[in-house]
């Protein structure tokens, strides 16, 4: 377990100054409804006995006067909405109180065009408020939505602990989800697990290994990740969704003589992998992890970078064959890009998609699908280099339509030689002439159209 920090020890650990937002009055479109014509009970709207005894006592206790603290603030120079949960107050529960305060938070964020930040710490929906808590939920969400909707970006920073809604909502619904080592992460608070679950699946490390979180971020590099993040996904509104420019190699090759040695090259354990290429282009990057679905695939990287002061969103292919939770990662960051006009850049190098029993049952075939959609309704320019092997659509999912470029050391096939010499029928002896006869070498796919250039290396560096 992390150590637990009040909501105030959060402000001061990451933000530069706090503005609190005034929480809407009662009978504020922004606000629920109020209890008939008066103010609410005491004991609120279930008439809890002892409910406003509770409230009073942790108030005390807190100094807070909710369950979550929503204002202005900048963290690392950068400006933000913040909404910090003090878990002190009734375990951070949400009520229609803290639930008026964060769909004030939203709007603010949208009207100011300035990123939500959020800091959860909770233990779910309060109990003394019923139903009344719990669709505090549905608010938040139609708050995100609209939020989204604005192209506003959404962080969320998981607390000790995340659990029930707040973690369905603030954090789950984030654009970036970041967490803190040891903290439980989970839609189950600790009492309501069953008594033989593995305490292993509740925590931020297991929600990470599975694709939930992007981040674990221990509290000393807090201030600097978010500062971080809040700039990658700010777009430039100066300079528009202009194209992001091809990489260029990084090694210095002439075009290869046969199809044969344009696979060689490619699979060649000393070529440039997308690391280096990235590495190369990226002043600083940072990256999102996951499909949300619960997997992640570590041969596909993916995230928002620098490059001569221009944010551009990046995916990249490491060489492995992708699997259906790699291409839903790539989905997934293709439309957070889209909604924010960040452009693209795409690095395809795989021999293919996975093809196990595994794969299918996981929907390579949907997966692959979705990237596919993804490029072809993008409305941000997506620029495509293939940096290695381009093996059959599972590389062709990554590479966008007229704006795909191809190193000295890299080959785009419609499948691999061996395979297609397989189900020619062909022997062994018979893989090279089949790899000529693809066509497959970085020449060929100029001139089929398929590339629009061979790139080279920087002048600059040579």
């Amino acid at each position: 377990m992390t150590e637990r920090m009040t909501a105030r020890e959060v402000l001061a650990l990451v933000a530069d100054g706090f503005t609190p937002l005034a929480p809407p009055a009662a009978g504020d479109e922004k606000a629920a409804p109020a209890e008939g014509a008066g103010a609410a009970p005491a004991d609120g709207p279930l008439a809890w006995a002892g409910y406003g005894d509770s409230r009073a006592r942790a108030a005390v206790r807190t100094g807070e006067e909710e369950s979550v603290l929503c204002g202005t603030a900048e963290v690392g120079g950068r400006p933000c909405v913040l909404a910090v949960f003090e878990f002190g107050f009734l375990g951070g529960s949400l009520g229609r109180a803290a639930g008026d305060r964060l769909v004030a938070a939203y709007a603010a964020a949208a009207e100011l065009r300035i990123p939500l930040v959020s800091l959860v710490a909770t233990g779910g929906s309060r109990m003394q408020e019923g139903m009344i808590a719990l669709g505090q939920l549905q608010r938040v969400a139609a708050a995100s939505v609209r939020l989204r909707a604005a192209g506003v970006p959404q962080v969320a920073v998981l607390r000790d602990p995340a659990t029930g809604g707040g973690w369905a909502t603030l954090g789950a619904g984030a654009d970036v989800v970041l967490a803190l080592p040891g903290a439980q992460v989970a839609f189950a608070g600790s009492r309501v697990r069953p008594p033989d679950a593995d305490p292993a699946a509740y925590t931020a490390e297991d929600q990470y290994a599975h694709g939930h979180v992007d981040a674990l971020v221990a509290p000393a590099r807090l201030r600097d990740t978010l500062a971080l993040w809040l700039r990658l996904l700010a777009p430039d509104a100066a300079r528009g969704a202009e194209p992001a420019p091809p990489p260029y190699a990084l090694r210095d090759l002439p075009p290869p003589a046969t199809g044969w040695e344009a696979v060689r090259r490619a699979r060649a354990a000393d070529r440039p992998r997308a690391g280096a290429y990235l590495d190369a282009y990226f002043e600083v990057r940072a990256a999102i992890r996951g499909d949300r679905a619960g997997g992640a695939d570590d041969r596909v990287e993916c995230g928002f970078g620098l490059r001569e002061g221009r944010v551009v969103a990046y995916a990249a292919q490491d060489g492995g064959a992708t699997r259906p939770a790699g291409f839903r990662t790539v989905a997934r960051l293709l439309g957070l890009a889209d909604r924010l006009g960040i452009p693209v850049l795409t690095l395809v190098d795989t021999p293919g998609a996975a093809n196990d029993a595994e794969a299918e049952r996981a929907g390579a075939g949907p997966a692959i699908a979705e990237v596919f959609a993804a490029i072809a309704g993008a409305r941000v320019p997506v620029t495509s280099l293939v940096v290695g092997e381009g093996g059959s659509g599972g590389a062709l999912a990554l590479a966008a339509p007229g704006a795909t470029w191809v190193t000295p050391d890299g080959y785009f096939s419609v499948i691999a030689p061996e395979l297609a010499a397989r189900i020619l029928k062909r022997a062994d002896d018979q893989v090279p002439l089949t790899a000529g006869q693809l066509r497959l070498r970085p020449q060929d796919l100029v001139e089929l159209g398929v590339a629009r250039g061979v790139v080279g290396v920087d002048p600059v560096s040579r």
